[in-house]
């Protein structure tokens, strides 16, 4: 059974039909690289599966139970977190206060909560050093962090309390070479411990690096629904561009065809 299932997505906004007919499917512990130009509709369709707006018409079904959140809290406590360039973090906050924050951890003295800092500091070790993350000084300001520590910082977080989708938009567009290798080895290491990923990325080695599917929207539409071992950067720039007709079927079949 698939973790998540798109039936039949569409959303307009007034005239202009941003999808149309959108199914796909994402397993649990599956990399799947969602990819198209400018205006093909990766953006809306991020955002309705994460809560921030309503499809127009079609289904989807997330861990079993078809689902239609009323905004992004609803989304995050069932385990879908989105992950995007600008992070969510509190820069002025250190590592620790980050990763616990709105769960904080107290204990009362006379009535009177106190943090429980180095209970929350040993437990936000443990996290980050069973998601490969090293940081030596976990009450360093996230602010004097690199851009790949931040990012792992998020992604172990989201793992840690229970995550079961992530998606994350265009997550090393501001990263160099070697902070993107790591955040793609972060990629692998989330998907090992069985959490689902929609990556959206411009960068096709990216997609080819960690997913195991691609799936490409054009218009609105998916036009490719591929195994990325069996498909070519050529084949896909083709699909994205519009030189090559729908290749592959829609995991999903239920309700309107993509």
């Amino acid at each position: 059974m698939a973790l998540l299932e798109l039936a039949g997505i569409r959303k307009s906004f007034g005239a202009i039909e941003a999808l149309r007919g959108v199914s796909f499917a994402v397993s649990a512990g599956e990399v799947v690289a969602l990819l198209g130009d400018n205006g093909a509709g990766k953006s809306t369709l991020v955002k309705i599966i994460a809560g921030e707006e309503r499809a127009s018409a079609g289904r989807i079904l997330f861990d079993g139970a078809e689902v239609a959140f009323a905004d992004q809290g609803e989304a995050k406590a069932a385990g879908i977190e989105t992950v995007y360039q600008d992070l969510s973090l509190c820069t002025n906050l250190d590592v620790v206060a980050n990763f616990f924050m709105g769960r904080e951890l107290t204990r009362r003295v006379l009535g009177i909560p106190f943090l429980r800092d180095r209970a929350m500091e040993a437990e936000t070790r443990r996290a980050l050093e069973a998601g490969g993350t090293r940081i030596p000084r976990l009450g360093t300001s996230v602010e004097h962090l690199s851009g790949g520590q931040r990012q792992a910082i998020e992604l172990n977080r989201f793992v840690h309390w229970g995550g079961k989708l992530v998606i994350l938009d265009e997550p090393f567009a501001a990263l160099g070479v070697e902070q993107t290798r790591r955040g793609l080895e972060t990629i692998d290491r989330v998907r090992a411990r069985g959490i689902g990923v929609i990556l959206i990325t411009h960068v096709m080695a990216q997609a080819f690096a960690v997913a195991d599917r691609i799936v490409v929207l054009r218009h609105g539409s998916v036009v490719g629904d591929l195994r990325t071992d069996a498909t070519t950067p050529d084949e896909v720039v083709h699909l994205i561009t519009g030189g090559i007709e729908r290749i592959g079927q829609p995991t999903t079949t239920q309700g309107e065809p993509a």
